[in-house]
């Protein structure tokens, strides 16, 4: 036990009250206890680790992963990941080809039994997921430690400045910071990390600009027919909503067009579902009634699809207190998209297509008069998407330039 292990503990029992009211599955896990989740034994090759915090962070590692796998220097991928519904959807990607594993609290023992089980050569956080024992027991164990698609926003740059002092050892140690822009690159250097190079942002690499280039996959096409949407209608796709956005949607989404809203969060689809009088969700497993306009996606990893059978979309929690979403998975879909004047969590990503004129930002006052523009006015929304999907490829190129680094630093580890 060290002093970090003396100050969680008494905090974990004084916020213990606050976390046991969310369920949580995995505690053995959460422990450090991941043998079981483990398929082979550690060989002699290059393992890699990749962090992923959430859905979010999982699903920009789908170009990483698959250069991985097929490197022949690599024996092994690992993707750990700390939310069950991240969890969830690692495995939905990755469990047939990686290690899938849970990534442990940040007390020391916990981390050393997940170190002894899990042996990475080299491991690569993904965006910002800093634990000081973590990363200091890595080190110890001289497995280079890195971030990739590195970001800290002006909000979260804030808070971890105040605990500068606590945190700046655990930023030099880190070997190599890969961030996504300039803006990013000053903040790491503020937090005493050493090694910090601008590589952009593998999410523009998660996403593939010709998948619905000849229109909607068999998949989108199964789940519309399974949920009941006419294809001859409007289709307006609201993704990772937030709280009160769906009801939002609801008044603004224009007449003659169907809402399809997928809550960003599971434990919210029967709020969402009760904004939206009338909605058949997707759960139901049965097609709706004809004439039904509003829709719940009230099931995860199905985003996506639904996105390709969109005529516009709407980016959530973006509208709220809230941080916004990730726009740039229907942007390079072609898709016109808006979101709302809250999206600093993507504020690098909203700048560039801003720039391209490939994005539309609205807030809650403007949104139903900017909905129905695009909808009366489809040219003009099909221009926009091409210039997303324009401003998608000229981005791309992050996840090489992770690869290549992940595999150099493997190579060094002791």
């Amino acid at each position: 036990m060290n002093l970090l292990d003396l100050i969680y503990v008494p905090l974990g029992v004084l916020s213990a009250p606050l976390w046991a009211r969310k369920k949580r599955n995995g505690w053995g896990e959460r422990f450090g206890r991941v043998e079981h989740m483990l398929r082979h034994k550690p060989g002699h090759g290059l393992r890699v680790m990749l962090h992923a915090v959430s859905v979010g962070e999982v699903n920009a590692l789908r170009a990483l992963v698959d250069r991985l796998v097929e490197d022949p220097k690599i024996e092994c991928v690992i993707v750990s990941t700390t939310t069950d519904t991240g969890l969830a959807r690692a495995k939905m990607l990755f469990g047939e080809c990686c290690e899938v594993v849970r990534y442990p609290l940040d007390c020391s023992w916990m981390v050393r039994r997940f170190l002894d089980a899990v042996q990475p050569s080299v491991i690569g956080l993904v965006e910002l997921e800093v634990w000081p024992n973590f990363v200091k027991l890595s080190v110890r164990r001289d497995i280079p430690v890195c971030v990739i698609n590195g970001r800290l926003s002006a909000r979260s740059f804030k808070g971890y400045r105040k605990i500068r002092p606590l945190l700046k050892r655990t930023f030099a140690r880190l070997r190599v910071c890969c961030v996504q822009d300039e803006e990013y690159a000053e903040r790491f250097r503020a937090m005493g990390a050493k090694d910090v190079r601008v590589t952009d942002s593998m999410k523009w690499d998660s996403v593939d600009t010709q998948r619905a280039a000849g229109g909607a996959t068999d998949r989108a096409y199964s789940i519309a027919l399974a949920m009941g949407l006419d294809l001859t209608k409007p289709i307006l796709v609201a993704g990772s909503t937030g709280p009160g956005e769906e009801a939002l949607l609801h008044a603004a989404c224009p007449e003659g067009a169907q809402l399809v809203c997928a809550p960003r969060k599971p434990e919210r689809f029967d709020e969402a579902a009760a904004a939206m009088p009338g909605c058949v969700r997707r759960s139901a497993e049965m097609p709706a009634p004809s004439g039904t306009v509003r829709f719940l996606l009230d099931t995860i990893g199905e985003l996506s699809s639904v996105y390709e059978l969109a005529d516009v979309v709407v980016v959530g929690r973006s509208f709220g207190d809230l941080y916004g979403s990730d726009p740039i998975e229907p942007a390079a879909l072609g898709k016109p998209v808006v979101i709302g004047p809250s999206h600093s969590d993507f504020e690098t990503a909203v700048r560039a297509l801003l720039k391209a004129d490939a994005i539309s930002v609205a807030d809650r006052d403007g949104l139903r008069k900017e909905l129905v523009r695009l909808f009366r006015h489809p040219a003009g929304g099909k221009t926009m998407g091409e210039r997303a999907q324009a401003c998608v490829r000229t981005h791309q190129g992050a996840t090489g330039r992770h690869h290549a680094l992940l595999v150099e630093l493997g190579g060094t580890a002791g």
